[in-house]
Formats: structure tokens, sequence, C-alpha cells
């Protein structure tokens, strides 16, 4: 029989603001702005140990909310690696965090959901 493999995920939110330095000339995106984020964070694997888990949602959910609260009411550009803070950059910032801890991490997800937009990462 073949080890079934799971995906458990948590969520987080933040709101910060930000600006595109490099982005198009004369477009909004040059200009301070704010949103609400929401990051999704996947972990991958079979379940272990005497619990029987992939890993401990709680210690998933601590660390998640951590990484989401330094974010959380700055501005997105002084933080290290978000000079340009696209949700692409966010996806990397959040990878960053969490696979450290997290050796089964597969996907980052950052949205913006109020106006419709996110990106994915895949992650190892």
């Amino acid at each position: 029989m073949i080890e079934p493999l799971f995906e458990i995920t948590k969520v987080a939110t933040f709101d910060a603001a930000h600006r595109l330095p490099n982005g198009p000339q004369d477009s909004p995106y040059t200009r301070l702005h704010g949103h609400s984020f929401q990051v999704q964070a996947t972990v991958r694997g079979p379940a272990q140990g005497p619990v029987g888990w992939v890993a401990d949602l709680a210690e998933l959910d601590g660390v998640l909310k951590a990484a989401a609260a330094e974010l959380d009411h700055s501005m997105l550009n002084e933080h290290p690696g978000l000079e340009s803070p696209t949700l692409e950059a966010l996806c990397l910032f959040f990878a960053g965090k969490l696979s450290p801890r997290f050796p089964g991490l597969c996907r980052i997800t950052v949205s913006r959901p109020t106006i419709g937009e996110s990106c994915s990462m895949a992650v190892g």
C-alpha cells in the first residue's frame, strides 16, 4: 500500500502599507497605499508519530501568525527582502520564516481578498 500524504493549512491576516518603487511610471502602484492581506501556509507529509499528524497545527498557527505580526500595520518596504513588496516577495518572506520549522512546507499563498488578487508559491 502507498503511504498516504496529507496537507494541512493555516491562515493568518495582516494589514500593511506599501508602494512599488519600480512599478510602471505614473501608476497607482508607485504611490503609498495599503491592503488587508491573507497568508496561507500548507504543509504536506505522511501522518507521523504517536499522534498521527503531519505537523502540530497549533505550532504552525503560532509561527505563521508571528510572521504576519511582524508585518502588521507596518510599511512593507522597510522590511529586509520587501524593498519591492510584491505578492511574490511576500511569498518568499513567509517561506523563509516557516521552512526552517516545517520541512514539509509545500505552498504559500498570499492574497488581497478585498480586490481578488493572490499569488501562490510552491515550496520544496
